[in-house]
């Protein structure tokens, strides 16, 4: 998530499974992503790139460490400019905060949270305010 992106839009997808490797190897096969591995702890995760591209499209991870918790589906990160304020109205809202918030590099922090509806996705801040 290196790149700059505008408050409400989708950051990043992620699918963290146990297998990543399998996993990757399904959507290699299917979209015709290549994929790049991404050195964790001691393995490997993968951001997964379009044909002919240098941009990553999306990350297939293990579900190790800090993601050991996560569903097995994909995980859209929506920005929001403020994590806290987010969090806040989540609760506000009949939702909650399944995971975070997680310091991600020098500012950026996440967190899962669930939908009154039952639907899981992330927020995500750069903690950079514009």
């Amino acid at each position: 998530m290196d790149q700059e992106f505008r408050a409400g839009t989708p950051a990043w997808h992620d699918l963290t499974v146990k297998h990543a490797e399998r996993l990757k190897s399904f959507y290699e096969a299917v979209i015709g992503w290549r994929a790049e591995a991404v050195e964790m702890d001691g393995y490997s995760d993968f951001n997964m790139l379009p044909p002919n591209s240098m941009s990553p499209a999306a990350g297939i991870c293990h579900a190790r460490g800090g993601n050991a918790d996560l569903p097995p589906q994909w995980l859209v990160y929506f920005v929001v400019d403020d994590l806290d304020a987010s969090l806040s109205e989540v609760s506000a809202q009949g939702g909650s905060v399944l995971k975070g918030p997680v310091s991600v590099g020098k500012n950026a922090r996440y967190a899962v949270i669930k939908d009154p509806a039952g639907a899981v996705c992330a927020l995500y801040s750069s903690g950079e305010k514009d």
